[in-house]
């Protein structure tokens, strides 16, 4: 072999066409199915008729209004904390910055009864957590706010992280840009970056929410049964999951089904208003317009 000659090049096997596009349709439509299946079983388990009366079943409805009213006031605390936190993340350097985001990502992968556990070894009657809390009006044990507490701790780290990543996406130039025309630090926030980032933060809310009201090992341990007080008034009850964990454990398989479905029903119609939304123009911007 001449020692100046250029090597030829390697000839790579290419996929194209349609072996590509079949592979990436099996591929995701096996994903689909496994989302898809269990979703089909729970709907087919439990008679229409079942599913229909669950709408009406008082119980039911009870705990579908402090499960929506206690992520709801979940969302307002990723709003005024969650938010700040990951702008600080993404735009602020300063010592132990990677502890703080282990610290922040930590509750993503905690399973759902150390929450429960941590929470009430911290929240232990005489402790000065305990103390604290009754002091200023906010009880845990068996209180809407002590599912708020938990809906929290395992939920608002996806508001963070969104916001994060968010934020980080923006082009530093667009904010010099707003500098250079005499913006603040916190009018460059409120008109530049808050907006450019908004869609991925509505997305981390969006994740919040659906972790908040999944929610269901920490629930058992902390706030079992809601009994009225603070702000909410209504009779004594549990949030949904906690509700068909029970009537799974009483052998009402048909029961369970029927309030999972009328759930899933709800938070399918939620994601769907989000996703039209986007694509009318009601929402401020539209599908693929911002990024990230």
């Amino acid at each position: 072999m001449n020692p100046g000659a250029v090597p030829a090049p390697t000839t790579r096997p290419k996929l194209g066409g349609a072996p590509w596009l079949v592979l990436q349709l099996v591929l995701a439509g096996s994903l689909l199915l496994l989302f898809l299946l269990p979703i089909y079983a729970l709907f087919t388990y439990a008679p229409l008729s079942e599913i229909v009366a669950a709408f009406d079943n008082a119980a039911v409805d009870a705990a579908l209004w402090l499960t929506f009213y206690a992520s709801a006031i979940t969302l307002l605390i990723a709003v005024v904390f969650a938010i700040p936190l990951g702008y600080l993340l993404a735009r602020r350097r300063f010592p132990g910055r990677s502890v703080v985001e282990a610290v922040v990502a930590l509750p993503v992968v905690v399973p759902h009864l150390l929450v429960g556990l941590g929470l009430f070894l911290l929240l232990l009657p005489g402790s000065p957590a305990f103390r604290f809390t009754t002091w200023i009006g906010f009880p845990v044990y068996d209180t809407i706010w002590g599912v708020v507490l938990v809906m929290a701790f395992v939920s608002a780290p996806y508001t963070v992280l969104a916001a994060d990543l968010s934020f980080r996406a923006i082009d530093d130039r667009t904010l010099e840009a707003a500098r250079s025309l005499g913006a603040g630090p916190a009018t460059a926030f409120l008109t530049v970056s808050f907006p450019l980032a908004l869609r991925g933060i509505v997305a981390g809310l969006l994740l919040t929410w659906a972790r908040a009201v999944s929610e269901i090992g920490g629930i058992l341990i902390i706030a079992y049964a809601v009994y009225p007080g603070g702000p909410y008034n209504g009779p004594v009850t549990s949030t949904i999951s906690v509700l068909v964990y029970n009537l799974f454990q009483a052998g009402n398989l048909k029961g369970a089904a029927a309030v999972s479905s009328v759930f899933l029903l709800i938070a399918f119609a939620l994601f769907l208003a989000v996703r039209l939304g986007e694509r009318s123009g009601w929402l401020p911007w539209r599908r693929g317009e911002l990024t990230p």
